[in-house]
């Protein structure tokens, strides 16, 4: 009778044991799960404030949307564009740059992707189909037609202003300083510096 009231007690105490092991077995998994569950957290937040402040002050990523920049940039093609470059200098002639829309209307876009044609002082004119910049035909070895929209005369960049052009010089394939005027340099964004995608078509600009 004895031996059987403690090999009971015996069972007993296992299972009291076995009991309490995997309780604790539990905890301590649960504590470890909270932990690593926290540590995420914190490491994501951590990305999402670098990665805004990115995005907010140093660059940006932008999709090409139309025709304008044809045949430099085509619909689709995914840029980075580069905000800080314009804290440390002012943008110059031929760079390609992301803008607000200055225009008015139903077709106005949130931004457009230009190429700067004139900076503050300069004088532009077109004729006879072809870009004149302070008197002198511009090389512009990224077009692939001569300017088919009509000729205009000369016209002087005012301070704080550039003149901005499409690189399509198809007639009407470019809304853009012909249209719209010079921009002011506040409405520049930043400078399209990388197509990064697709990325067959990947390459610095």
């Amino acid at each position: 009778m004895n031996r059987e009231l403690e090999e009971e007690f015996m069972r007993s105490r296992k299972q009291r044991y076995r009991s309490v092991t995997h309780n604790k077995s539990k905890r301590e998994s649960r504590r470890i799960w909270l932990k690593d569950m926290r540590e995420w957290i914190i490491t994501a937040g951590i990305v999402f404030a670098i990665m805004s402040l990115l995005n907010i002050f140093v660059f940006n990523v932008s999709t090409v949307i139309g025709q304008s920049m044809q045949p430099t940039l085509y619909e689709g093609e995914k840029l980075i564009i580069n905000k800080i470059a314009l804290s440390f200098g002012n943008p110059g002639r031929g760079d390609i740059v992301v803008l607000h829309d200055p225009s008015t209307g139903p077709d106005r876009k949130e931004y457009l992707v230009k190429r700067i044609i004139g900076i503050p002082g300069d004088i532009v004119e077109v004729q006879d189909q072809q870009l004149y910049v302070n008197g002198k035909v511009v090389d512009e070895p990224y077009i692939d037609t001569a300017i088919q929209d009509p000729d205009f005369s000369q016209l002087t960049v005012e301070d704080g202003t550039y003149f901005v052009m499409g690189d399509n010089r198809h007639a009407g394939a470019s809304k853009d300083s012909r249209y719209f005027g010079a921009v002011a340099q506040e409405s520049i964004v930043g400078k399209a510096s990388l197509i990064w995608w697709p990325v067959a078509k990947m390459r610095v600009l």
